[in-house]
């Protein structure tokens, strides 16, 4: 098993699968859903099984029009920078001295190996938790046991409860798990502000002959 396409295939034919399939086709046809439906499985396509060398995970997808397209904390551009986003760039810019964008827009990190994987893939709008409860929690459990299975090692970012909930799944000793605080205004100030996940995050990766990551997210030009 290597391809998260194989993942998806073989959940397909589950019978939770298919009332999840089921539920989020209509709620397509009878509400406004995000993210685009072209683009539920992003993370997981820009993302490949073989290339995952961090997960962060995230809880379900923004509920803002425009905002979500597929990756956990990541917005389209030209979106505003949502508050929990703006805290990690801070963190990020105590850490490691990255300056502070002018958009949300994490493909960067996507294409370089981190999973912004979301434990909900699909919310309605401007409804948060709608979808959750619904099957997705089982498929994305399926996916953080796969990563789990990966020989090489990987950096697992669990922010706020919710994602250290899903810490019993990560069992391979090869792999490091990082906890605090959820980065979100709420909780940001009571750990997360000065973690330095993503110093330790990278100094792992080297420490293991792994290309650290780039967390430098650049400037959009905007016309």
């Amino acid at each position: 098993m290597n391809h998260f396409k194989d993942i998806i295939e073989e959940e397909s034919q589950k019978d939770y699968y298919k009332k999840l399939h089921e539920f989020v086709c209509k709620a397509y046809e009878e509400d406004t859903i995000f993210p685009d439906k072209k683009n539920i499985f992003a993370a997981l396509k820009y993302t490949p099984y073989e290339n995952v060398k961090v997960v962060i995970l995230g809880q379900d997808p923004y509920h803002g029009l425009g905002e979500a397209h597929g990756m956990a904390f990541s917005v389209c551009p030209g979106i505003k920078i949502p508050p929990s986003l703006q805290n990690i760039y801070k963190e990020l810019n105590q850490e490691l001295g990255c300056y502070i964008p002018n958009n949300g827009y994490l493909m960067k990190w996507s294409k370089q190996g981190v999973l912004l994987l979301n434990s909900v893939l699909t919310v309605k709008k401007d409804t948060p938790a709608s979808h959750r409860g619904i099957g997705w929690e089982t498929f994305t459990d399926r996916i953080i046991e796969e990563v789990n299975k990966k020989e090489e090692p990987v950096v697992f970012m669990l922010w706020g409860s919710f994602a250290k909930s899903k810490k019993y799944l990560i069992t391979n000793p090869k792999h490091l798990i990082l906890e605090a605080p959820h980065p979100s205004p709420f909780s940001a100030r009571t750990g997360f502000f000065g973690c330095n996940h993503f110093i330790k995050a990278n100094e792992f990766l080297k420490s293991n002959n792994i290309e650290p990551i780039d967390w430098q997210i650049e400037n959009i030009k905007y016309k």
